[in-house]
């Protein structure tokens, strides 16, 4: 998840997309967010982690 809005990120940047880059952003940090819940111990969607 973290790979796509990085990838997303740079692809809004070069195109200039402003959706595309917005789009990079939640996805950088919901996969932030994911990985943060998984490295602590806590289950997300019902598995101990995400990926």
């Amino acid at each position: 998840m973290i790979v796509l809005g990085i990838v997303l990120l740079i692809i809004g940047f070069v195109a200039k997309i402003a959706i595309v880059w917005t789009l990079g952003i939640i996805a950088v940090v919901i996969g932030a967010i994911l990985a943060l819940l998984g490295f602590v111990g806590h289950e997300v969607g019902g598995r101990r982690h995400y990926y």
